[in-house]
C-alpha cells in the first residue's frame, strides 16, 4: 500500500514500539496457539462477553430503524440537492455498519467464539471497519459542504453541485474499498486451544501484527481518520465563527453544530486514540492486555455515532419529525406503497422549506432556498429580455418593411410621373412634326401653283 510521507514517519515511529495492537498476541508452539493466563481471563471476562454485546445491541436497536426512516425520507421526500446526496451516503454507511452488529453481538455473547468460517469473518470485519471509516469520511464531506455554503457563499455557486457531490462520495467509497482489501486477504480466525474457541480478529500472531497490521492500521488511522477529523474540526470551527458573528438569530444552528462536533469527538476519537496507544511501550509489562478491553469498549461506543447521527442531523427538526411520523401513519393506514410514494412526491414538489429538514444548519438551508429563488428570478428575467429583444426585432423588421414599401411606392410614383412627362413630351414632338409637315405641304402646294 502506498502511503504519504506523514504516514511513513508515523509507521516508522510505531514500528519501534511494542506491537500490542488491538488484538491479543498469539504464541504458536508445535502447531498449537496459546495465550497468556491474563489474556485468557480478559477474553472470557464479563466486560468482553456481556458489556460489549449489550452496547452493540443498544446501538443496533436504536440506530437501525432511525437511520432507515431517515434514508426513506431523504430518498423519496427530499429534493436532489448536493447536501442531500452527501447525507444519503452518510446514512447508507451508518445503516451498513449497524447491519453488521448482530454478528458481533452473537460472537461476543458466545464467549468470542466464531463458527461462521474464515471468509465470512473477513467480510464482517471489512464491513465493520469500512463503514465505520466511511461514515467518518462522509461526515467530513458534510462538514466541508456546510463550510462552503456558509463561509464562502459566492464560491458555493460553482463548488456545490450534485455532480460534484456524486464524484466525492464515489471517491470515498472507492477509498474505503481499497482500504479494506488487506482485511479481506489476511487470515482473521485462530483457534485458542486452552478455551476451545475460534476468535475473529481478536487474537493474531505477534509477527503478523508487527509486520502486517502495524503499518496497515497506522495508514488507516492517518488517511481515514486523522485527515477527515482535521477537516471536521476546521470546517465546524469556521462555521461556528460565522454563525456567532451573525448574533442570536442563529442560536439553534450554533447549538446543532456544537452538538455534532461533541458527538463526533466523544464517539470516534477515543477508539482511534486507543488504537495508537495499544502500540505504545509506555505501559508496564502485561498491561497492554488491559488496553484491549478498554479499546473494545471504546470501539463499541464509536458505533453510537452512527446511532446518534440521524437524531442530530434530521430529527432535530420538528418539521422533519412531523413528516417522518406522517410517513409511518400513511403507510400503516393505507398499506399502499404507491400512494405513499405519490404523497411523498407531491410533498417534495410543494414544500419549498423541506431542505432545512435534512441539513445541519438552518442558515445554510435558507441560503440554498434564496439561491434557488434568485436563479429562478434570473431565468425569468432573462426570458423576458429575450422576449423583449424578439419583440424589438419584430418591430424593427416591420418598420423596415414599411419604409421599403414607402420607398417602393415613391419610386413607382416617380416612374409614373416620368412616364407621363415622357408621354407629354412625345405628344408635343408629334404635334410639332405634324405642324412642320403641314407647313411643308403648304409650301409645296404654293410652289406648285
Amino acid at each position: 500500500m502506498v502511503v504519504g510521507d506523514g504516514s511513513l514517519l508515523l509507521i516508522g515511529a510505531l514500528s519501534r514500539l511494542v506491537p500490542g495492537l488491538r488484538a491479543f498476541k498469539l504464541t504458536t508452539t508445535c502447531n498449537f496457539t496459546t495465550l497468556k493466563e491474563k489474556q485468557l481471563k480478559e477474553i472470557q471476562a464479563p466486560t468482553t462477553n456481556v458489556v460489549l454485546p449489550v452496547l452493540y445491541l443498544v446501538a443496533f436497536v436504536v440506530g437501525l430503524p432511525s437511520n432507515l426512516l431517515a434514508l426513506w425520507v431523504l430518498l423519496f421526500r427530499t429534493k436532489p440537492l448536493p447536501s442531500t446526496t452527501l447525507l444519503i451516503n452518510l446514512t447508507v454507511a451508518d445503516c451498513l455498519l449497524l447491519l453488521v452488529l448482530p454478528f458481533r453481538i452473537v460472537y461476543h455473547f458466545r464467549g468470542n467464539h466464531w463458527d461462521l468460517g474464515e471468509p465470512f469473518c473477513r467480510v464482517v470485519m471489512a464491513l465493520f471497519y469500512g463503514n465505520m471509516y466511511g461514515s467518518v469520511l462522509c461526515l467530513a464531506l458534510v462538514a466541508l459542504d456546510r463550510y462552503i455554503a456558509l463561509v464562502h457563499p459566492f464560491g458555493a455557486k460553482t463548488l456545490r453541485s450534485r455532480r460534484t457531490s456524486l464524484y466525492m462520495t464515489a471517491a470515498v467509497w472507492l477509498l474505503v474499498l481499497v482500504a479494506m482489501l488487506p482485511l479481506l486477504v489476511s487470515q482473521q480466525t485462530y483457534v485458542l486451544d486452552e478455551l476451545q474457541i475460534t476468535t475473529c480478529h481478536d487474537a493474531l500472531p505477534e509477527e503478523e501484527q508487527e509486520n502486517y497490521f502495524l503499518p496497515y492500521f497506522a495508514t488507516l488511522f492517518s488517511v481515514c481518520f486523522l485527515l477527515p477529523f482535521m477537516v471536521v474540526l476546521f470546517c465546524h470551527g469556521a462555521v461556528l465563527r460565522t454563525l456567532l458573528a451573525e448574533g442570536k438569530r442563529y442560536g439553534h444552528a450554533v447549538c446543532v453544530t456544537v452538538l455534532v462536533l461533541l458527538v463526533f469527538i466523544g464517539c470516534v476519537l477515543p477508539s482511534n486514540i486507543l488504537l495508537l496507544l495499544s502500540y505504545s511501550d509506555s505501559f508496564p509489562d502485561g498491561d497492554e492486555e488491559d488496553i484491549y478491553v478498554i479499546y473494545m469498549v471504546s470501539l463499541a461506543v464509536s458505533t453510537f455515532n452512527s446511532c446518534i447521527n440521524p437524531f442530530i442531523f434530521y430529527y432535530v427538526s420538528a418539521e422533519f419529525r412531523e413528516k417522518a411520523t406522517s410517513d409511518l401513519c400513511c403507510r400503516s393506514i393505507s398499506g399502499d406503497g404507491v400512494s405513499s410514494l405519490e404523497n411523498n412526491v407531491s410533498y417534495s414538489s410543494s414544500s419549498s422549506g423541506l431542505r432545512s429538514k435534512v441539513t445541519m444548519l438552518s442558515k445554510s438551508s435558507q441560503q440554498e432556498k434564496s439561491e434557488t429563488k434568485r436563479r429562478e428570478e434570473e431565468k425569468k428575467k432573462k426570458k423576458r429580455e429575450e422576449e423583449e429583444e424578439i419583440s424589438k426585432e419584430a418591430e424593427g423588421e416591420e418598420k423596415r418593411r414599411r419604409e421599403e414599401e414607402k420607398k417602393k411606392k415613391k419610386r413607382e410614383e416617380e416612374e409614373e410621373i416620368n412616364k407621363e412627362a415622357e408621354g407629354e413630351e412625345k405628344k408635343k414632338k408629334k404635334k410639332r412634326r405634324r405642324k412642320e409637315e403641314v407647313k411643308k405641304k403648304k409650301k409645296r402646294e404654293e410652289r406648285d401653283y
